[in-house]
């Protein structure tokens, strides 16, 4: 008959063993960081259905969409948001459920922990031996579920590795947990620069509120994704000056977006933006700023505040003016402006002494203000297809003027101004498209003229023979026109325009 104790003994064993099988078939176990991130999806989750559910409620019907259909469309925008939301919840909310029930799990193995540790046998050398071999299990149990806990955070710690992989190969996507907790590794780690660039599921078009947890941050990528809003915590990256959201689906930027107060580098380029924030005018640091390619009618003239900005990209939006506070930009060396509907610039432009390059083609610019003869440091006016009627003789002024293009500005411009020929350092000038028929005398003073480009403009003076052979043959030609008169010749020009190319042939020979 066996012994009663060792019998006992046996079955707990048993017992025991059974549980640590159970244990050991449950899921992986989330990391901490995980379950932070799923909770923080939630809740963004929760915040942006509450957000849409309101901005959908406060559309107006359109006068021509009858009040049954318009309620019908409205219900199915609502309905449509919540689906949304709840696929957003669903995975973060099956983690959280997870790790819940996984603690359930660590609370159940502590209780055997301690249920087999309190028993009694009579025989206190069998009760020693079996408790250490069942406690030893227990402990086998116990020190899984850190394994576990381990093996979670190298997954955690590896998924910020794979992150540099994931910018070489592009293939992967994130999806919205990932992201999160991404954002919760990165925060504990300290990391500076994150990159997500194309890197997130195009069912994602938020972001979490956790992302405002990232405070040492200094660069952020977040461009060619689908996002449709920014959640109000960026406003916490208070060490970021570097931030790239270009080419996602952007309506607006939140309020704290101008408590961005270290943002050197900001590119919004290829968004549906139409209005900036009351607070971007915060943002006094921002050196480059790219607004293109979004559907801006108008800036804020808090843009003026922006003192420190070198380099601004406005093209390919609806503008129809700029704000005169643009003249407070000082430091701009660098302003395009091309793709708009502007009909004019402000005077206060003249007081961008720093400006180096201005372009403004296809626009509907009738006229240049006299105040651009202030811009002593121009190099580059691009005012093609416009409808430019004339060019302010104030212009000659800019004597640092490199490149100038006027052209195909078609049946508007007629003539060049008087005193083009103040232009000394320029280099390359296109008057295509035009309805110039005689270049004034002074052209023969642009010495430095290299490119030249009248295609499509009826030309008479110098005739079109001349003007193939080159910007200096143009200028050398204007000159010998000049001369001619200035010596009281009968004739204002040479003989005929063969005379003339055989005497500059004549010369070139001799040099």
């Amino acid at each position: 008959m066996g012994n009663p104790t060792q019998s006992t003994s046996v079955g707990v064993i048993e017992a025991v063993e059974e549980i640590m099988m159970a244990y050991r078939s449950l899921p992986p176990r989330p990391s901490i960081e995980e379950v932070e991130a799923a909770i923080a999806v939630i809740r963004t989750a929760d915040s942006e259905q509450e957000l849409r559910v309101w901005e959908i409620a406060k559309t107006q019907r359109p006068p021509d969409v009858p009040q049954k259909l318009f309620s019908l469309l409205q219900e199915v925008k609502r309905n449509l948001a919540l689906l949304q939301s709840q696929q957003h919840r669903r995975e973060a909310m099956a983690l959280v459920e997870l790790d819940k029930s996984l603690q359930v799990f660590d609370e159940l193995i502590q209780r055997v922990s301690k249920t087999v540790s309190g028993e009694e046998t009579e025989e206190e050398e069998e009760e020693e031996k079996w408790k250490e071999e069942v406690n030893d299990g227990i402990g086998r149990s116990l020190s899984l579920v850190e394994k576990l806990k381990d093996e979670k955070k190298e997954e955690a710690n590896s998924l910020s590795k794979l992150d540099d992989a994931y910018s070489v190969n592009g293939d992967t996507k994130l999806s919205l947990i990932q992201v999160a907790s991404l954002i919760e590794t990165s925060a504990k780690k300290g990391v500076r620069v994150i990159d997500l660039q194309g890197k997130l599921m195009d069912q994602i078009e938020w972001l979490p509120n956790s992302l405002g947890k990232l405070q040492e941050a200094t660069e952020l990528k977040i461009s060619e994704n689908r996002i449709m809003a920014l959640p109000t915590s960026i406003g916490s990256l208070k060490c970021v000056t570097k931030l790239d959201i270009h080419s996602n689906q952007l309506i607006n930027l939140p309020e704290s977006f101008g408590e961005l107060s270290n943002l050197i580098d900001l590119d919004l380029h290829a968004n549906r933006l139409k209005t900036l924030p009351s607070t971007f005018g915060n943002l006094t640091n921002l050196v480059n700023l790219d607004l293109s390619s979004n559907q801006f009618y108008v800036l804020p003239h808090t843009i003026g505040n922006l003192t420190n900005l070198r380099w601004l990209n406005i093209e390919t939006n609806e503008l129809e003016e700029l704000p005169y506070t643009i003249g407070s930009c000082t430091a701009l060396i660098e302003l395009r402006l091309d793709f708009n509907q502007l009909k004019a610039l402000p005077e206060a432009i003249g007081k961008l002494e720093c400006l180096e390059i201005l372009t403004l083609h296809y626009n509907r610019v009738k006229s240049l203000p006299s105040t651009m003869s202030s811009l002593s440091k121009l190099k580059e006016l691009n005012v093609s297809f416009n409808e430019l009627e004339s060019i302010p003789e104030s212009l000659c002024l800019v004597k640092s003027l490199v490149k100038l293009d006027v052209g195909r500005n078609f049946a508007d411009l007629r003539m060049l101004p008087r005193s083009i020929g103040n232009l000394e350092m320029l280099e390359e000038l296109d008057i295509s498209s035009n309805q110039i028929r005689i270049l004034p005398d002074s052209f023969s003073l642009l010495a430095k003229l290299r490119m030249f480009n009248a295609d499509e403009t009826p030309l008479e003076m110098p005739p079109k023979d001349v003007i193939k052979l080159g910007a200096q043959a143009v200028v050398q030609y204007m000159a010998d026109s000049v001369r001619a008169k200035t010596e009281g010749s009968q004739q204002a020009e040479p003989k005929d325009c063969l005379f003339w190319l055989c005497s500059l042939c004549s010369t070139i020979e001799e040099e």
